[in-house]
C-alpha cells in the first residue's frame, strides 16, 4: 500500500470516528459530536393566562416566566381543547385522526399500536428515554409507555390522578403509581416526585454518558384540586390582595388550582439548578407547554381570549409553547414568533435539531420549526391548521349507535391568519374581535368558502382512519393477567373513581383482541383488588380524601361475548359454556368465569344485577357493568 494511500485511509477513518463517538486515536483525545439532550414539559389544564408574564393579575410565576425569557416563545401556537389528544400528537406529530386517540376515555383514548412515538424515535437513536407523571394513552398492552419505547416510567394512567383506572385511594399526596410495569409507593407530593423521579433518570443517563429524552408530564393543575398547604397559603395572601378578593364562590377553587402553578414553578426552578450544576443545561433542549386551554381563565383573566379547555374559542387551544437550547444559538431567542404552528410541530422540529434517523419522515405531517428557531425562516402567513377532537358522551348510561364519540368533520376548527371557522357555522376575525364576539359567519362567504375547502380537504385525507377502533390486547406475554377497567367501555362515560364509589348505573363493552387461544378467567368486580371489597359492600380505606360510597344490592352476575348490541342479558345468546350467569353473595369479592376464546376480535360485556326490589321495574338501569374485571390466560 503506498504512503499516500495510508495517510488517506487513516484520514478517512479519524473523519469517521469524529462524527461517531468519542475515542483515543494516537494517544490524542478528539472532540466529539454530541447529541444534544431533550426535555419536554407539558402541564395539564394550566392555560395561557396562567404565567404572571402573561399578565396574570395573581400568580407569579418567576421560573417559567425566565424560561420563557431566555426561550424563543411562539405566540400563536395551538393544542387540541382536551388533554389526551394533544399528548396523541405531542409524541407522534400526527393528528388524532390518525393516530385514533380522539378522547380522553370512553374507548377512545388508546394511541394506535404500531405508530412510532417521541420514545421510540429518541430510543431507536441512542437516547435514553423516560416518561415521568401522567401518561392517559391507555394503561394496557399495548399503549403503556413501556411498550411505546420508553425505557423508565414512573407514571398514572388515565386523565388525573383518582380516574377509574389510578391505583385506589391516590389523592396526590404519598400515591402508589406504576414503575416500570411494577406498583410502587412513593412518599410526597406527585409534582415533586414527578420532577424527582425525572432528575434521577437524567442523573443515571449522565453517568452512563448517554444523551436522554425525559418527558415530565404532570397532572396539576387538573383537578381535583389538591395543592400543597405551603403554595396554598402563599396564594390565598396573593389572592387576598387582588382585585377578586371581593367575588363569592371563586377563592376557593382558584387559590388551589394557582397553588399548583405555584408548585409546579418552584420544581422548573429546582430542574434549572440541577441541570446547571450537572454541566448539561447548556446542551440540553427544553421544552414547555400545556395541555389545553385553562379551566378557570374564563372566571378571572382570560389574556384576552374567550374560551376554556373543551370549546374550539381560542381560549381552549392556545397555549404557551417556550423552546430553549443554549448551545443551539438561535437568533430568535428571547422574542415572540408570529405564525401559527400546533402541538404536531414539535415531533419533526425536534428531529431536524437533533439528527434523529426516522423511517419515514414524510410520515410527520407538522412543520419543522428548525429554521425559524434560527431565524432563517418565517412561518408562512397562509398556513392554515385544523383542530378537532371527538367530543365527551354526553353523560349518557348505555351506549348508543354512531355514538358521541365519534370524531366528526363539523366538529373542528380552522385557523387562517386572523380567521376561526368554528362547526362550520361560526367565523370570527381575530385582527378585529380578538374576543370573539361577532360571529360574521354570514357576511363572510369567501372566507368561509376557503375556510370549507380546507376542512374537506383535511376529512378526506382523514376521513378512513379517524374512527378505527382501537382494541386490548390478552393473552398476551407481554401482560396477562390484563386489567380492565370501565374508563375503556367504548361511548359511555366512566371516568372517576368517584362514579364507582357512587354507583353510576352505566354499561357498556370493551373491544378486545384475544392474543392466544386457550382457556381464560374472568374475574368481575365492583372494587379494584388493592381493596379487597366485596362486592355488595364498600372498601374499609378510600385513601386520604373522604367520598360518599354507597353498596349496591347485586344479586347476580353475568358476562356475554359477541356482538355489540347493548339488549338485556336475558335476550343475548349464551357464548357457549356453562355458568352464563352466577349468583352473588354478600361474602364474594368477585364472581369468576372460565371461558374458551379463540384468538381475534371479541367484544366483552359485563353485567351486575341489581335487585331493587319487586315494587322496581326491571330496566338496563339495573344491569350496570362491572367497572374492574381482571382476564387471566390458564
Amino acid at each position: 500500500m503506498s504512503y499516500k494511500l495510508t495517510i488517506m485511509l487513516m484520514k478517512n477513518l479519524i473523519f469517521l470516528i469524529l462524527t461517531i463517538t468519542s475515542v483515543n486515536v494516537f494517544g490524542l483525545k478528539l472532540p466529539i459530536k454530541k447529541k444534544p439532550n431533550v426535555i419536554i414539559i407539558m402541564t395539564d389544564d394550566q392555560g395561557y393566562p396562567e404565567l404572571s408574564m402573561h399578565g396574570n393579575p395573581i400568580l407569579k410565576t418567576p421560573n417559567l416566566d425566565e424560561l420563557g425569557k431566555s426561550s424563543v416563545q411562539f405566540k400563536n401556537f395551538h393544542v387540541t381543547p382536551m388533554c389526551a389528544p394533544t399528548r396523541g400528537e405531542l409524541l407522534t406529530g400526527l393528528d388524532n385522526a390518525v393516530n385514533q386517540l380522539s378522547n380522553v376515555s370512553s374507548g377512545r383514548a388508546l394511541l394506535k399500536s404500531g405508530i412510532p412515538t417521541m420514545g421510540n424515535i429518541f430510543a431507536g437513536n441512542g437516547y435514553s428515554t423516560g416518561i415521568f407523571g401522567k401518561w392517559h394513552m391507555g394503561s394496557n398492552y399495548p399503549y403503556r409507555p413501556q411498550d411505546r419505547g420508553f425505557e423508565e416510567s414512573v407514571w398514572f394512567p388515565s386523565s388525573h390522578i383518582g380516574s377509574v383506572s389510578d391505583f385506589w385511594g391516590n389523592d396526590y399526596f404519598d400515591d402508589t403509581y406504576w414503575n416500570n410495569g411494577k406498583k410502587q409507593k412513593y412518599e410526597g407530593y406527585c409534582t415533586d416526585i414527578f420532577f424527582s423521579e425525572s432528575k434521577r433518570f437524567i442523573e443515571e443517563s449522565i453517568d452512563r454518558e448517554k444523551p436522554f429524552f425525559a418527558y415530565i408530564s404532570t397532572n396539576t393543575p387538573h383537578g381535583p384540586l389538591y395543592p400543597k398547604e405551603e403554595d396554598y397559603k402563599v396564594l390565598e395572601k396573593l389572592f387576598d390582595k387582588s382585585e377578586f378578593a371581593r367575588e363569592k364562590g371563586l377563592k376557593s377553587r382558584l387559590v388551589k388550582y394557582l397553588a399548583m402553578i405555584r408548585n409546579i414553578d418552584s420544581n422548573i426552578g429546582d430542574l434549572t439548578d440541577f441541570l446547571n450544576d450537572k454541566g448539561v443545561i447548556d446542551d440540553t433542549i427544553i421544552i414547555f407547554l400545556t395541555d389545553n386551554g385553562s379551566t378557570m381563565g374564563k372566571s378571572y383573566f382570560n389574556a384576552g381570549m374567550r374560551g376554556m379547555k373543551t370549546e374550539l374559542w381560542e381560549g381552549g387551544h392556545r397555549v404557551p409553547l417556550f423552546i430553549k437550547w443554549v448551545n443551539g444559538n438561535f437568533k430568535n431567542t428571547g422574542k415572540e414568533v408570529e405564525g401559527l404552528c400546533k402541538v404536531t410541530d414539535i415531533l419533526p422540529t425536534l428531529v431536524d435539531l437533533c439528527g434523529l434517523n426516522v423511517t419515514n419522515k414524510s410520515s410527520l405531517k407538522g412543520l419543522s420549526l428548525a429554521s425559524i428557531l434560527d431565524g432563517k425562516e418565517e412561518i408562512s402567513k397562509d398556513r392554515k391548521l385544523i383542530i378537532n377532537y371527538s367530543r365527551m358522551p354526553n353523560f349518557i348510561s348505555y351506549p348508543i349507535p354512531h355514538g358521541q364519540t365519534i370524531l366528526k368533520k363539523e366538529g373542528a376548527v380552522v385557523l387562517w391568519k386572523g380567521w376561526r371557522l368554528l362547526e362550520s357555522r361560526e367565523l370570527y376575525n381575530l385582527e378585529n374581535d380578538p374576543k370573539q364576539q361577532l360571529n360574521i359567519y354570514d357576511k363572510n362567504p369567501a372566507i368561509v368558502k376557503i375556510l370549507e375547502n380546507e376542512l374537506d380537504q383535511w376529512w378526506d385525507s382523514v376521513k378512513d382512519d379517524a374512527n378505527e377502533v382501537q382494541r386490548i390486547i390478552i393473552g398476551s406475554a407481554y401482560e396477562n393477567p390484563t386489567t380492565l377497567t370501565a374508563i375503556d367501555w367504548l361511548d359511555v362515560f366512566v371516568d372517576q373513581q368517584q362514579q364507582i364509589s357512587l354507583g353510576a348505573r352505566k354499561n357498556s363493552y370493551w373491544c378486545l383482541e384475544v392474543e392466544e387461544v386457550g382457556e381464560y378467567e374472568i374475574e368481575l368486580r365492583r372494587w379494584p383488588r388493592e381493596t379487597d371489597a366485596t362486592i355488595t359492600g364498600v372498601p374499609t380505606t378510600l385513601g386520604g380524601r373522604k367520598v360518599k360510597t354507597y353498596p349496591l344490592p347485586i344479586k347476580q352476575a353475568s358476562i356475554y361475548i359477541g356482538g355489540v348490541e347493548l339488549r338485556s342479558i336475558s335476550e343475548k345468546n349464551p357464548y357457549g359454556f356453562e355458568g352464563l350467569t352466577k349468583s352473588v353473595n354478600s361474602e364474594d369479592k368477585f364472581i369468576k368465569f372460565n371461558v374458551n376464546l379463540n384468538k381475534g376480535p371479541i367484544y366483552l360485556h359485563t353485567f351486575f344485577h341489581l335487585d331493587e326490589g319487586s315494587d322496581k321495574k326491571a330496566s338496563d338501569q339495573n344491569l350496570i357493568g362491572a367497572y374492574y374485571v381482571y382476564i387471566n390466560k390458564i
